[in-house]
């Protein structure tokens, strides 16, 4: 192993525990040499790419030989498959067989571009729908392929699963962040839900000057209370409700929010929503709108350790790693009371669940004037990030994923981190939710 991926490595265990290094390095030499290939649709902006950014160099360390592609579309082709995203969800989209047929043709033009590196892979794993219909146009394939769902999947709209459905059965095996979200299969299907890397820009420690200077980067208070919403601009990220939400708490107490995020390269409605947020929170004081470039880590960063409290109020999500990343940081969260977010977020112990801009304004309330609950509340948070949701154990997870379908895997496994997570309460839970 090299001095660079023994450093590395020394590095995680300093976070996670050496023990998780161990097991992980026991799991990486059963496995070593092995050609594993990530494919998705963007390399910047969203959880998946900033997944596999940490994810490859970590599985490399491990003795795999690890690498990502990203699938190349047009401006239509990402129309297309945000529609396929927002009818995954469960909401009524119109596509035409034109557009049908312009998705299949753009994955495989990609099939065509990606043969080599992805027909002798021992393992490829495909995210999301975007590059889904690859695995049509290798019938000689010669390892295992395996589809892994980032999105609620439990109530899609029918017609757009139906046509994916036709190649997503092909697949060796498919991944979800929850059990509610997967559909049935006529293969093995994993739980495993996303995580965070604990030493990236975004997450590492900062210093105290460090996160003061994005109260002047931004011309924020640091006397008043910040209240911060990080995220993509994305209807389902209920933007509107939030600063609804705001102007309501407003009314007993005194705050500043924020809410910053960008967009991502297969996401062509972000702007759109963004326009619409400017407009919602003209005119209102103490509402910031910051639109955020995809490599702002270090700025994400500070003002979620700048935050006295962090919101994550989707409406449908399929996990939430920004909640991760604020929980990480010892912020209670905010969130809406679904997905993934109901993973994290342990009502009344990591944070609180709402479901309504009303209930998210009663919890601002509560966590701006409770300074001690909000502190308690902020240091479960982060050890059960620590325990659950960190880059380590979801490699721990792939690895197994691996061998499991090496060795002849069951109709349906759940891998003891989801199935034992180890709640805030001190107390052993079962299958989640």
């Amino acid at each position: 192993m090299s001095e660079k991926f023994e450093d590395l490595l020394e590095r995680y265990a300093k976070v996670a525990g050496s023990e998780v290094i161990a097991q992980l390095k026991e799991l990486g030499a059963r496995l070593k040499g092995s050609r594993v290939v990530h494919v998705n649709s963007t390399a910047y902006g969203g959880g998946v790419a900033e997944i596999l950014h940490c994810m490859i160099p970590l599985m490399q360390a491990l003795g795999l030989e690890a690498s990502w592609e990203v699938i190349q579309g047009t401006p239509e082709f990402f129309e297309v498959t945000k529609a396929f995203h927002h009818a995954l969800q469960g909401h009524r989209v119109d596509l035409s067989e034109k557009d049908l047929a312009l998705y299949e043709e753009i994955n495989r033009r990609e099939a065509e571009r990606l043969e080599e590196k992805l027909r002798d892979a021992d393992f490829v794993i495909i995210h999301d729908p975007q590059p889904a219909y690859l695995i049509k146009y290798f019938p000689n394939r010669k390892g295992y392929w395996i589809w892994r769902c980032h999105i609620d999947l439990s109530r899609p709209f029918y017609p757009v699963w139906r046509f994916l459905e036709k190649v997503i059965v092909r697949y060796d095996a498919s991944i979800f962040s929850m059990p509610e979200f997967s559909q049935p299969l006529p293969h093995p299907q994993y739980i495993i839900p996303p995580s965070i890397d604990p030493l990236s820009e975004k997450n590492r420690d900062l210093t105290a000057e460090e996160i003061f200077k994005v109260y002047q980067q931004f011309g924020l208070d640091p006397s008043k209370p910040l209240v911060v919403q990080i995220s993509r601009f994305d209807p389902f990220k209920d933007p509107l409700g939030v600063i609804k939400a705001a102007e309501m708490a407003r009314k007993y107490v005194s705050f500043q929010l924020v809410l910053a995020g960008g967009g991502a390269a297969d996401d062509p409605e972000g702007e759109r929503v963004y326009q619409q947020v400017l407009k919602a929170a003209e005119g209102k004081e103490d509402i910031y709108v910051f639109k955020l470039p995809p490599t702002a880590h270090q700025t994400i960063n500070a003002l979620q350790r700048a935050a006295d409290v962090v919101l994550q109020k989707s409406l449908r999500e399929g996990f939430g790693l920004t909640v991760t990343e604020a929980m990480w940081k010892g912020k209670p969260v905010i969130g809406g009371a679904t997905g993934g977010i109901r993973l994290q977020v342990v009502n009344h112990h990591t944070g609180f669940l709402v479901n309504t801009p009303e209930g998210a304004a009663l919890r601002i309330r509560y966590l701006l004037f409770y300074e001690e609950k909000r502190r308690e509340m902020g240091h479960k948070a982060r050890e059960f990030v620590r325990q659950n949701f960190l880059i380590t154990r979801h490699v721990r997870d792939y690895l197994s994923l691996m061998l499991s379908i090496c060795m002849g895997a069951p109709d349906r496994l759940e891998l003891e981190t989801v199935s034992a997570c180890a709640w805030p309460s001190g107390k052993q839970a079962g299958p989640p939710l």
